[in-house]
C-alpha cells in the first residue's frame, strides 16, 4: 500500500478558506446585459413592492471545510504526491417565518483525502474515513484545497434536497454554481471581489438606501445568471458597508428573475445581523452565522483527527 507522510505543522498555517476585502476592486471581463429590468439609461434604485410578500419558509444551507492535514505520498518509483486530508459539513436551516422559528433540518459531514497520487488509498482509522478524492493534473499543494469545493457543493445539494418543499426558498450562501438547476434558489454573495458595472451604474449600486436593491443584470461568466445587489440594514460607513449580491439561475424568464429579486428584498433584510454580535455584520446572515457555529463543531477535534493520521501514517508504514 502507498505511504503517506503527515506534516507536523497544524495545517492552519498553511491554508486559509475566509475570505476578505471591503469591495470590488479588481475589474471584471465578464460581459454584463443590463437591461434585463430596465434600460441601462434609466437604472435607478428599487424600492419594495407592496404588492410582494416573504414566502412562509426559508431555507438557508451553508457548508464548512478544513484541512486536518498536509500528507505526502511516497510512490513506488520514487516519486511523491502532495495531499490533504480534509474535512467538510453542510447544513440547512429551516426558518418559518409565519411562526417566528428557527431549527436545524438537516446537517452531514464528510472527509476525503484529495491528492493525485495515481495510487492512493482510503484512510481508515477505526470510524474516521478519509476516502480518496483523485484531483486532475500534477495535483499542486496550493491547488489542493480547491478541489473541495465540488464534494462539499453536492453535499450541500443533498442535505437541502432532503428538506425541500413546494412553496419555499432557498438560499446558498455564496455563488450557486452547479446548483443553477435548483428551483426557487438564490445565491447569496457576501464578499464582493470584482467590479461588474461601469461607473456610472455603479453609483445606483453604492447609493442604494438600506432595503433597496438595483435593477437586475445578467452576467456573462462561466456559469452565467441574473444577478441583482441590495443593501442591508446598516447605519451608513463605506460606499459598499451592506451590500450584498444576489443571484438565480440563467434559465429563467426575465420575468421569474425579477419576481425573485423582488422575493429576496422582502427576505433577506430580516436575517441581517448585528455589528455588536457579529464582526462580518451585516452581510453575516444571523441564520448562516449559527449554522457556521454548528457546522464547525461538528466537524470534531483538529487535534484528534490530525493524531489519528499520523497514527495510521505510522502503522502503513510497518
Amino acid at each position: 500500500m502507498t505511504r503517506f507522510f503527515v506534516d507536523a505543522w497544524d495545517p492552519a498555517y498553511g491554508a486559509s478558506f475566509e475570505a476578505g476585502g471591503g469591495g470590488p476592486a479588481a475589474p471584471s471581463s465578464a460581459q454584463v446585459d443590463a437591461d434585463v429590468e430596465l434600460p441601462a439609461t434609466d437604472w435607478r434604485a428599487v424600492d419594495v413592492r407592496r404588492d410582494v410578500a416573504a414566502p412562509d419558509v426559508v431555507l438557508l444551507v451553508d457548508g464548512v471545510r478544513r484541512i486536518d492535514a498536509s500528507v505526502w505520498t511516497a510512490e513506488d518509483d520514487g516519486g511523491s504526491f502532495p495531499g490533504i486530508a480534509a474535512s467538510y459539513a453542510a447544513g440547512v436551516v429551516r426558518c418559518d417565518l409565519e411562526r417566528g422559528v428557527a431549527e436545524l433540518a438537516g446537517s452531514r459531514v464528510d472527509r476525503g483525502l484529495f491528492t493525485a497520487s495515481p495510487s492512493a488509498q482510503d484512510v481508515v482509522a477505526g470510524a474516521i474515513h478519509y476516502p480518496v478524492h483523485r484531483v486532475s493534473g500534477t495535483g499542486e499543494l496550493s491547488k489542493l484545497p480547491a478541489a473541495v469545493q465540488g464534494p462539499l457543493t453536492a453535499l450541500e445539494v443533498a442535505v437541502s434536497d432532503a428538506v425541500r418543499a413546494d412553496g419555499d426558498l432557498l438560499v446558498v450562501d455564496g455563488p450557486l454554481r452547479s446548483r443553477r438547476n435548483l428551483p426557487r434558489t438564490l445565491g447569496y454573495i457576501k464578499t464582493q471581489h470584482s467590479q461588474y458595472l461601469d461607473g456610472r451604474l455603479t453609483a445606483v449600486v453604492t447609493g442604494l438606501a438600506p432595503g433597496q436593491r438595483c435593477p437586475v443584470f445578467r452576467l456573462g461568466t462561466a456559469w452565467g445568471g441574473y444577478s441583482w445587489y441590495l443593501r442591508l440594514p446598516v447605519a451608513g460607513g463605506a460606499p459598499w458597508a451592506g451590500i450584498v449580491r444576489v443571484e438565480c439561475s440563467a434559465e429563467l424568464t426575465e420575468t421569474e428573475a425579477i419576481g425573485l429579486a423582488d422575493l429576496s428584498l422582502v427576505t433577506l433584510p430580516r436575517f441581517a445581523s448585528s455589528p455588536y454580535k457579529d464582526p462580518r455584520a451585516p452581510q453575516n446572515l444571523i441564520p448562516i452565522a449559527g449554522l457556521e457555529r454548528r457546522l464547525r463543531g461538528m466537524l470534531g477535534d483538529a487535534r484528534l483527527l490530525h493524531r489519528v493520521l499520523t497514527a495510521a501514517a505510522r502503522g502503513i508504514r510497518r
